[in-house]
């Protein structure tokens, strides 16, 4: 872990990354990809500790209220957050400026913040977003060793909603001839079903490759599946898109099943729920 002071803190769509690097280790994370140019180990965190005070100068002059997200490039509940807090101390100076919070995470460290994340949501919105890629306990450890498992960011999912917390989960990626099955697909869905989710962003049954990310990947598989390294080399070649061959009769599953429980799966539209930030308090600045 090492610090570093940074020029900003939000992006143009108003995200931010408090962090640089993830302790996660899970096997297929595309941040990991040479198009990032990471100049330091992806374990080796990097802290962005000047961004609480960047973020409250930057909601200070904002003229409208809108939703801040975090967490698309690195997750905001790593072990280091356990000691740095910096998260909390973001989500704190968000819910002071009364703006809303889409947040992303695979841990349920995230639970920590619970009080605090309620507040947001009823002086604004907050959507919580969780990863969910493999039911199966024992495969999710091979795929995701340093976070939680995803039965427990389940239990974390029907925690928002008995808290008044709407959530979204991402089903991504599904990794070719791993967990790309019915019985996997099916068990994640009746998770999102039993937590009553709001949305589920599903980019198609697959996964990316490209440089960095791949070579890393093919190493997890050499020791993990022996052999389907061959496998991937011989299907897909350098391919950037990796579809899985039994795409079609998941994606049926998966869109039969959102329709079924009134759950959101188009991309765009649950994508654009998490950017909406609530009219009335648009309209009660207008006021203020």
């Amino acid at each position: 872990m090492h610090f570093v002071e940074a020029k900003g803190i939000l992006s143009a769509k108003n995200g931010m990354n408090l962090y640089r690097g993830c302790t996660h280790g899970c096997i297929y994370c595309d941040s990991r990809s040479s198009c990032y140019q990471f100049t330091h180990s992806f374990e080796d965190i990097e802290v962005k500790r000047n961004a609480p005070e960047l973020l409250e100068k930057a909601l200070r002059s904002k003229r409208k209220k809108c939703m801040i997200g975090t967490g698309a490039m690195c997750d905001p509940y790593m072990h280091c957050e356990e000691e740095l807090g910096l998260t909390r101390r973001c989500l704190e100076i968000i819910e002071r400026y009364e703006f809303g919070l889409a947040i992303q995470t695979k841990s349920n460290r995230i639970l920590r913040d619970l009080p605090l994340l309620k507040r947001i949501n009823e002086k604004a919105k907050c959507v919580v977003q969780m990863t969910l890629t493999t039911y199966d306990e024992d495969l999710c450890r091979i795929l995701e060793p340093n976070v939680c498992t995803t039965k427990e960011r389940a239990r974390a999912l029907e925690i928002f909603r008995d808290n008044g917390i709407p959530t979204v989960v991402w089903l991504s990626p599904i990794l070719p001839y791993i967990n790309d099955t019915k019985e996997n697909i099916e068990g994640i869905l009746q998770y999102c079903v039993r937590a009553r989710v709001h949305g589920i962003i599903c980019f198609g049954m697959g996964m990316t490759l490209r440089e960095g990310d791949r070579e890393y990947y093919y190493a997890a598989l050499d020791k993990h599946f022996p052999g389907l390294k061959e496998r991937y080399q011989r299907r897909y070649g350098h391919a950037y898109e990796v579809p899985s061959d039994r795409g079609g009769e998941l994606m049926e599953l998966f869109c039969r099943t959102c329709r079924q429980h009134g759950i959101l799966s188009d991309v765009e539209e649950c994508f654009a729920y998490l950017n909406q930030f609530p009219e009335r308090y648009e309209q009660m600045g207008l006021f203020s």
